[in-house]
């Protein structure tokens, strides 16, 4: 079998990429590198099963040649992370719905399967409430106004959903939808705002670790290893088919409790330094307090359980960076 992975040079497009070759599929790999790295795929180099194409998933003839000889689509490509957000509006617009528009355009053209990445952003300013973890699938969104970039990404990301989705009740498509919910791993850079590495990386060299706001907010965390296993789960199961699924961890923790956590894993000398929202990224950001996942319908559909908890992400994260 030959599987796409669009964004496979990527943090996680790559490590998919890993399991897919150790099931003995065939993967090809598009990315532009514009924040995948080709040293997430060096070692694959020698793989003859494994073949990358440095092209934007918006060039359509080599598209739609990937789309063609490969039996399913991962579509993980995307402008990724608050501070691309809030630097590069045009391309996070463009790059994500243009692109997704070209994967699942060609998807129904020679009739493949495809997953669609996309991300608890979606959920907007909506508050999780009293429950633990309640976020659903079906939970109603609530955006912030247009004159506030922060939202670009989000409803990016919601116009893919609703175009996977309109996919499927139109034209049939064998199309699931992912919603990932605050991967992490080896191979994941703080460079565009990535909360733990970032904490880890200013750890191991006692540099300021930076908590924006006052900390309270919290969230959770999955590991990548439970990511990939989720997702060619859920490309394996006909009843994904049609759906949006939840894919996350259920461990809360408030930003500063993570700051302290890293510094006491690290064994750092870093001082903990707070800093407004509008310092960070401008006047008028806004931030959601809570954001967990309910993640029964993965259960439901595929036994789903992260196995990884969260000592257990920081520290593969401790460990990437010492190396």
């Amino acid at each position: 079998m030959k599987i796409l992975v669009t964004g496979g040079a990527g943090f996680i497009g790559s490590h998919l990429a890993d399991r897919l070759l150790e099931m003995g599929k065939e993967v090809y790999a598009i990315d532009d590198l514009s924040t995948g790295s080709l040293k997430n795929v060096e070692h694959l180099q020698d793989n003859p099963q494994f073949h990358l194409v440095v092209e934007t998933v918006l060039h359509e003839a080599v598209m739609n040649e990937l789309v063609f000889k490969c039996d399913h689509i991962y579509h993980m490509a995307a402008v990724v992370g608050v501070k691309q957000i809030m630097n590069r509006p045009v391309e996070t617009l463009e790059t994500n719905v243009k692109g997704t528009e070209m994967v699942l355009k060609l998807a129904n053209r020679h009739n493949k399967k495809v997953l669609i990445a996309s991300t608890s952003e979606v959920y907007g300013k909506v508050m999780d409430g009293d429950n633990h973890c309640s976020l659903t699938e079906d939970t109603d969104r609530l955006m912030g106004s247009t004159t506030k970039r922060r939202w670009a990404y989000a409803c990016s990301k919601a116009l893919d959903e609703f175009l996977a989705l309109a996919y499927h009740e139109e034209k049939k498509l064998p199309v699931v939808v992912a919603r990932l919910f605050n991967t992490v791993g080896p191979r994941q850079t703080g460079q565009y705002g990535m909360v733990i590495p970032n904490f880890v990386q200013k750890a191991l060299i006692d540099k300021p670790i930076v908590v924006h706001g006052d900390g309270t907010q919290s969230r959770s965390f999955t590991h990548i290893s439970d990511v990939v296993d989720a997702l060619i789960g859920l490309m394996a199961e006909p009843k994904a088919e049609g759906l949006v699924v939840n894919v996350g961890g259920t461990e809360e923790v408030t930003i500063k409790d993570l700051a302290l956590l890293v510094k006491e894993m690290t064994g750092s000398n870093s001082e903990i330094e707070y800093i407004s929202y509008e310092k960070a990224y401008g006047p008028g950001f806004e931030d959601m307090q809570r954001r967990c996942p309910d993640i029964g319908r993965i259960k439901a559909l595929i036994g789903f359980e992260p196995k990884v908890n969260l000592r257990g992400i920081i520290q593969s994260v401790i460990d990437y960076y010492k190396e």
